[in-house]
């Protein structure tokens, strides 16, 4: 053989020999990447389980698996069923948990309350002595939860309602801006506070009875407020307009504000007394405790007279106050400062007269029953009237008999009795023209008169 050809044919051998060498370290290399992809990317061998769920919450292929809080595997899979059910396909990786059994029930949940892909399913496994769910087996709807979204609240506002929630949580940010320091100090007061929040809540609910009662009787008092939301509504209508009008009188609140702290200095030595007037008034009170059990049966009789003076005090309002102008007794002292310039200088000028004539009341009131006694019977005289109108029968009518001082006596035939008109009696007393009532009441002393002087006989 040629030596040229030998050459060629040794080399042709030699490069055939390393080619089927490389194409070993090759298929060495394949088997290995597969193995490890087996290992890593759980390949025949690992357990799998489908979910269905009414909404699949956000979820995606990667999110994990977990059994409190330990990862035992992820979501593999995500499709929607023809049923608008959202299937979920669990691959697990533990054999201690895995099977799973009848009755396990799976929760998707949220990592933070708002993101995107932060979700994982939490399984909560079945008994033990339940059946087993096997590998590619099925968790029922009836068996899984979804989380709500924030998306899905905030769906349920009206446009009104979420424009205000923005602007709240703008006014949030607007108000942290700045102050995250001082915000960061604050959270380290939340722990002890929500502890001693749950201690009063173990307090509140140590009785359960007292409170129950509690929750009844608040539920109560929110019915009630509920059925006068009207009024309700008016009283903060009212409050606001009543904010309005003292914001609007903001110069004299700061000035009271200012006159306040001397006004309680002076109002301290006042309650400081008080407390020794208080210390007295309790003699007061004990001395009137024994009075205060006829207070009721008095109150009881005076609720007639308050139920008929119902209508007295009607009208007494009326009388105070009546729509229109110049028609009540406010209006009328509305009027007094110009009817006081009115009357400056006529008032004194009566005030004098009636000073001058005091004296002469004061003589002539205690005559006032013989007056009037004399004005009845002098009209009774002439009460009778005939076809030309009242006229008067006046005749003098003396006495037959005459009283000597013991006893009466009969007058002598033909004796004239005009003598016993002059029997000078001109200081008689007032309620003397009658016999003395057996009271003592009459005849009434007055100055300069005579007690003495009565009618023969009393």
């Amino acid at each position: 053989m040629d030596p040229r050809t030998r050459r060629f044919a040794e080399y042709a051998a030699e490069e055939r020999g390393q080619t089927v060498a490389r194409v070993a370290a090759l298929a060495g290399v394949i088997a290995a990447v597969v193995l490890i992809a087996i290992v890593l990317f759980g390949g025949p061998g690992g357990y799998e389980v489908s979910a269905y769920f009414e909404n699949a919450g956000q979820l995606v292929r990667g999110n994990q698996v977990q059994v409190g809080g330990h990862v035992i595997g992820e979501v593999s899979d995500v499709e929607l069923t023809d049923s608008s059910q959202a299937k979920v396909t669990l691959k697990l990786d533990d054999d201690e948990l895995t099977p799973l059994h009848r009755g396990t029930t799976a929760t998707i949940r949220a990592t933070s309350l708002s993101g995107i892909a932060n979700r994982y399913v939490s399984l909560q496994p079945g008994p033990n002595n339940r059946a087993e769910i096997a590998d590619g087996g099925r968790i029922g709807a009836d068996e899984t939860s979804a989380p709500v979204d924030l998306d899905q609240l905030f769906d349920t506002f009206d446009p009104k309602t979420r424009r205000a929630l923005q602007r709240i949580i703008q006014g949030s940010a607007t108000y942290y801006t700045g102050k995250s320091e001082q915000a960061n100090e604050s959270l380290l007061y939340l722990p002890a506070t929500l502890s001693t929040t749950a201690e009063l809540t173990s307090e509140v609910a140590l009785d359960d009875k007292v409170f129950e009662r509690f929750v009844v009787d608040t539920a109560s008092v929110v019915n009630t407020i509920a059925e006068r939301q009207t009024d309700l509504a008016s009283l903060v209508g009212n409050a606001n307009a009543t904010a309005r009008a003292i914001g609007g009188q903001s110069a004299a609140l700061d000035r009271a504000l200012a006159l306040l702290p001397s006004t309680l200095r002076k109002a301290n030595t006042t309650f400081v007394n008080l407390r020794g007037t208080l210390d007295d008034l309790d003699v007061l009170v004990d001395a009137s405790k024994p009075a205060t059990k006829d207070l009721a049966p008095f109150l009881r009789r005076l609720r007639p007279l308050v139920a008929d003076a119902r209508p007295t005090v009607s009208d007494l309002r009326r009388t105070i106050r009546l729509p229109g102008p110049g028609n009540d007794l406010i209006d009328l002292i509305a009027k007094m400062p110009r009817l006081a310039s009115l009357t400056s200088s006529d008032f004194p000028r009566a005030v004098r007269t009636l000073d001058r004539a005091q004296p002469v009341v004061e003589y002539a009131r205690a005559y006032t029953p013989d007056l009037v006694g004399w004005f009845k019977d002098y009209g009774q005289s002439a009460g009778s009237y005939d076809a030309n109108g009242h006229f008067a029968k006046i005749s003098p009518l003396l006495g037959a008999l005459h009283y000597n001082g013991t006893e009466l006596v009969p007058l002598a035939p033909g004796s004239n009795r005009m003598s016993d008109l002059a029997t000078g009696q001109t200081r008689r007393c007032p309620g003397s023209a009658a016999p003395r009532p057996p009271d003592g009441s009459a005849p009434y002393p007055v100055e300069d008169c005579d007690p003495a002087v009565v009618p023969p006989g009393s």
